[in-house]
């Protein structure tokens, strides 16, 4: 049963959310976890975004993610590659053990349930919620749930919105393409990736290799023409044949998935229109992944009898509201490498920005690891944000907004807030 007070609230359970509530929980803080769908891990499990990317060898606040992997791993929903990235999740299973992994030490969970108002006592905040779970919630507490502190974890600033707070976003031509991701399964990867190595030799682009008794695999094409991509000749003659349009083709990458011996993710389609509707989006994207399917099954070997297992609950979505806190990290912070004495993420990832327009994207590497410093995820005394809604420039979230950077805020804050909490309580 959910209680009336909190040290902590976390509205939103993906994966910045779910590190800063195990992480809080686990260091003896009472905290609340809440998430509108009816399972947590966001954006692996809800928007399919797999495999998670690699990072600096030297990242900090990894404990979460490195635990998630072991528990994932036991029960076969996790690989590391030869790199040694071992963010290869798979994305039904990552639920089932983020499930395990936050009940372990405590927290209490509130699913298909969101904040709809919060009003402000003193130091404290009292939330109202929205929730289906009528056996663990009575109704009379829900206008009446405290907490000395609130973390916006939503990916899209929800809280900080009700909250009136303010944004860095005011430049609206700063944007990025959405994607909506699905899995094809029935494919013989044995054939597939014996085929793919063969005809593209470009190893920075396709990449095979065994792990966990699995084959982990890689590839891409982009319409980009200022890159030679092996793949091209198969999509010009997708289009010629009208299987695929042009703009299917704007951006293609597909991984294999842990766990599994037949299906592949794709990382697309990306949707160009950056002013359509989320709804329009999603009707958009579903329409795209029936005919990129086409084209797979007939141009790629293995994938004859392949078809549509999973599409994307959510769509991927790169940048949204940026909050304002008490520091805005900058692309000049990144990329001077500038040192901060309380870092929340050490990374050299680089700035990662997709365009609708052909040559257009950007993806430039850094000279030297850079660190986020937790006043980037302050917003006031009481109030944080996680995840991509960080008080950052839009070049810098741009690098920040990968899943092991958004694990280590979450963790970083959970820290933070127990280490405060703890303070007070002296």
């Amino acid at each position: 049963m959910i209680n009336k007070n909190y040290d902590v609230i976390i509205a939103g359970g993906g994966t910045a959310g779910c590190a800063c509530a195990y992480t809080a929980s686990k260091l003896g803080l009472k905290v609340l976890l809440i998430e509108k769908n009816s399972f947590l891990g966001g954006s692996i499990t809800s928007s399919l975004v797999i495999p998670a990317m690699k990072t600096s060898e030297n990242a900090i606040n990894t404990n979460f993610f490195n635990i998630l992997f072991d528990e994932l791993h036991k029960i076969g929903g996790a690989s590391a590659y030869i790199d040694g990235n071992k963010g290869w999740f798979n994305p039904e299973l990552t639920k089932i053990i983020l499930d395990k992994l936050l009940k372990s030490v405590g927290v209490d969970i509130l699913f298909e349930s969101n904040i709809i108002k919060i009003d402000k006592k003193l130091s404290s905040y009292i939330v109202a919620i929205d929730s289906n779970n009528t056996n663990d919630i009575e109704y009379s507490l829900l206008s009446c749930i405290e907490t000395r502190h609130l973390v916006d974890a939503t990916g899209d600033a929800e809280i900080c919105k009700i909250l009136n707070c303010e944004f860095l976003n005011k430049n609206q031509n700063q944007t990025q393409p959405i994607n909506l991701r699905f899995i094809m399964s029935g494919i013989n990867i044995k054939l597939f990736s014996d085929w793919l190595t063969e005809f593209d030799t470009d190893r920075n682009v396709t990449t095979v290799c065994y792990a966990d008794n699995t084959t982990l695999l890689s590839t891409a094409y982009t319409w980009d023409e200022n890159v030679n991509w092996a793949l091209k000749p198969l999509f010009r003659q997708g289009i010629e044949q009208k299987i695929i349009t042009e703009d299917d083709s704007n951006y293609f990458q597909i991984f294999s998935v842990a766990g599994t011996l037949d299906s592949v993710a794709f990382n697309c389609p990306r949707i160009l229109d950056t002013s359509i509707s989320r709804s329009d989006a999603y009707i958009k994207g579903r329409e795209c992944i029936l005919r990129l399917s086409h084209f797979c099954r007939k141009f790629f070997p293995g994938f004859e009898n392949a078809y549509i297992s999973s599409i994307a609950n959510s769509l991927g979505v790169r940048v949204s509201n940026r909050v304002k806190g008490k520091y805005i990290y900058t692309q000049n912070d990144l990329i001077t490498g500038k040192r901060f004495d309380n870092p929340v993420v050490i990374s050299n990832y680089p700035v990662d920005i997709h365009s609708s327009e052909k040559n257009s994207s950007k993806l430039e590497k850094v000279n030297q690891e850079y660190m986020l410093p937790i006043e980037s995820l302050i917003v006031n005394d009481n109030l944080y944000v996680i995840g991509r809604c960080i008080s950052a420039e839009f070049e810098a979230q741009a690098a920040l907004r990968i899943i092991p950077s958004c694990f280590s805020m979450g963790e970083g804050l959970g820290k933070y807030l127990a280490k405060i909490i703890g303070e007070s309580q002296q």
